[in-house]
């Protein structure tokens, strides 16, 4: 006989209130406020004014910005991993966590996000929830750990593409659902969708929110006026004597 897998219990009403909570104050945490200002630097004044990855990398360079996307992403991941092993759900199956268990997990990967874009240390100003929701995501083993590894592969392919990392930000946060019901449905079908639910459906509402987040950057993108990166610099034009 197959060993049958043992559900989490349910969470207790103090593990509703305390997860997403502690998410959010560690999400809240100003990383790239703070590198900016230990250079002397007001992200609110400069760029696009946004307190994110993007913005540092930008204004002080792309070694910045690309430590500030580490941080950000541990923010989301740890309070995510924390709650995973004390709801007894990290490393189940889709299948093997039950509704209110996942709807909790879930909850407090949005207080990390959330806490993110909206840090009571900087005014209730933040970024825009990429980094922190794909710590959070890919911290879910392995339920959207994998979703995620895809959206950042997406994200990638397409900031090669096109330079433009607002585009390629929104586009992988909308691929993490797909590759959630793409895999659902790949491995068993309806009743794999039926598994996934809570992870569709919370998933969905993250990637509508980063996009929803991004309303400047499309009406840039379809101004022709968004910025992009990786570009090299033009050559400074020699003054004729």
């Amino acid at each position: 006989m197959q060993p049958v897998e043992t559900l989490p219990a349910d969470p207790s009403p103090l593990l509703w209130a305390a997860l997403p909570v502690a998410a959010y104050l560690v999400g809240s945490f100003p990383t790239a406020h703070l590198l900016a200002r230990s250079r002397g630097v007001d992200l609110g004044t400069v760029g696009s004014r946004n307190y994110g990855a993007t913005n540092l990398g930008r204004t002080l360079g792309r070694p910045w910005g690309i430590a500030c996307f580490a941080v950000d992403a541990a923010k989301g991941a740890i309070p995510v991993l924390a709650a995973g092993w004390l709801l007894g759900a990290l490393g189940a199956s889709p299948g093997g966590v039950p509704p209110q268990v996942a709807w909790c997990w879930l909850a407090t990967a949005a207080g990390g996000i959330v806490g993110h874009t909206l840090s009571p240390w900087i005014g209730f100003k933040g970024g825009k929830g990429v980094a922190t929701g794909f710590g959070a995501l890919a911290a879910m083993w392995p339920v959207l750990t994998v979703p995620a590894m895809i959206a950042l592969a997406v994200w990638i392919v397409l900031v090669l593409l096109f330079r433009m990392v607002s585009l390629a930000s929104m586009v992988a946060a909308v691929a993490v659902p797909c590759a959630v019901l793409a895999g659902a449905l790949g491995a068993n079908g309806p009743a794999g969708v039926r598994a996934v639910v809570p992870f569709l459906a919370a998933s969905s509402l993250i990637a509508a929110f980063v996009v929803f987040k991004h309303r400047s950057n499309i009406a840039r993108i379809r101004a022709g006026t968004e910025s992009k990166v990786l570009q090299k610099k033009p050559a400074p034009a020699e003054s004729t004597p």
